[in-house]
């Protein structure tokens, strides 16, 4: 898959590929409030501005990807999803034309993050051009999204690069800006049924 030239140099890539191994059903289909996981991190990103939004999956039959595409996202397949969000956001990062400058990478077990955040974390990356990874704190917490700005982009495709995007972002300390954000959705990773019901309580998957 290659993206079509967008005129928003602005990216995200939203990795859905994997097992959902402790949640016991694809979290991206989840739907409390009658809303999925996946259209909420979908339509947050979209109301702050991110152009281009890629959803990775497992393979093309899977009805994640029928539903991103519903969405208007476009769908990379993950090479080796079980290696975990790093080859999602590889096969979204290799799809990207070659003008786009920032990709964001939110996990779809965050779907309470506030579009504000995201509008703010790409304006501190604009506004700092030595930074070349935004990060969310909240309550001195690092979070997601994270966005991280092309000149790191070989680092992350790197296949020989051991322990993910957290890998990267800890060698490139000096250049990381962390941004103080009054968003408790970055830290609110819905990964099991117990952070789900606390959430939002009531809801049977």
């Amino acid at each position: 898959m290659v993206v079509r030239d967008s005129g928003d140099a602005l990216a995200v890539v939203i990795p859905a590929a994997g097992r959902s191994s402790r949640m016991g059903r694809p979290k991206a289909l989840l739907d409390p409030g009658g809303v999925t996981f996946l259209e909420r991190v979908v339509g947050a990103n979209r109301d702050a501005g991110c152009g281009i939004v890629i959803v990775a999956v497992r393979d093309r039959d899977d009805p994640i990807a029928e539903r991103a595409g519903a969405l208007g996202a476009y769908v990379a397949i993950s090479e080796d999803p079980d290696q975990g969000p790093i080859e999602s956001l590889r096969a979204g990062l290799r799809a990207l034309p070659d003008h786009v400058g920032r990709c964001l990478l939110h996990p779809v077990d965050h779907p309470l993050v506030r579009p504000e955040t995201i509008s703010m974390l790409a304006g501190e990356a604009d506004a700092d051009a030595k930074a070349s990874i935004v990060l969310p704190l909240h309550r001195g917490r690092a979070g997601h999204p994270v966005l991280f700005k092309r000149d790191v982009f070989p680092e992350l495709l790197d296949r020989t690069l051991a322990g993910g995007a957290r890998t990267v972002v800890r060698r490139n300390a000096g250049r990381v800006l962390a941004v103080d954000v009054q968003d408790p959705g970055v830290l609110a990773n819905l990964d099991t049924p117990e952070e789900l019901a606390r959430r939002f309580p009531g809801f049977d998957p």
